[in-house]
């Protein structure tokens, strides 16, 4: 049923994380890792490529330089190498060649224990820093990827066309106890039902409170976030 645009009541937000935990209860970060370290490098890797594709990345690159002693002392080639069918592999292996030393001369081999540090390093941006601290520093955060960007407009938990104000109306209507486990609920939901093109709003347990299954907000693609 058509409407006029409202926001969303934290109630509602309430129920939207109630049924996401009950219908997804496995999310998860699905990229492999074994150490906080392996995190940030996969994670670093994941821009712009599928989790699918950098586990099958890292479990070479993990194999060769499977810590930052390791990693530092690698040639950017050899990395390029490995990465090479990971999209930026250039970059890439230039960031994860960079953070490691960093991470090697800096921190004693320990990845920074702060979002704030965390983003001192070559290739980690807010997303990368909040996957991390929210997934093995214990710190409550909410990674806003292209997934969480979109369905969080569509469902009416933000109304913003960029990814720093998504990811700031997220903390404010969610309380802190929701944000970690929060944006990987968001992530399945857009990998598995809220597509990008042709979202299953038929098959969707929220669609009843969907703002824009209800028209009360327009589509925003994922393409749009700045």
């Amino acid at each position: 049923m058509k409407g006029e645009k409202r926001a969303m009541t934290r109630e509602e937000a309430q129920w939207v994380y109630e049924v996401l935990e009950e219908t997804f209860p496995d999310a998860r970060a699905e990229l492999d890792f074994n150490t906080p370290y392996q995190l940030l490098i996969a994670t670093i890797l994941s821009a712009q490529c599928t989790d699918v594709r950098v586990n099958q990345i890292t479990e070479v690159l993990f194999e060769k330089y499977p810590d930052p002693y390791a990693m530092a002392e690698a040639s950017q080639e050899e990395i390029e190498e490995i990465i090479r069918s990971c999209g930026f592999f250039r970059n890439k292996a230039k960031n994860v060649l960079g953070a490691s030393r960093v991470i090697v001369e800096e921190y004693g081999g320990e990845i920074p224990q702060t979002v704030k540090e965390l983003m001192t390093l070559p290739g980690v941006g807010k997303k990368t820093a909040n996957v991390v601290a929210s997934n093995v520093l214990g710190i409550d955060a909410i990674a806003v990827d292209t997934h969480v960007y979109r369905t969080a407009n569509r469902l009416g938990l933000a109304d913003s066309a960029s990814i720093q104000k998504t990811e700031e109306e997220l903390m404010a209507i969610w309380p802190r106890a929701y944000w970690s486990k929060g944006h990987h609920l968001l992530i399945f939901l857009g990998r598995r039902i809220c597509h990008s093109q042709n979202p299953d709003c038929q098959h969707c347990p929220l669609a009843e409170g969907c703002h824009f299954n209800l028209g009360l907000v327009p589509d925003r693609k994922a393409s749009q976030a700045k």
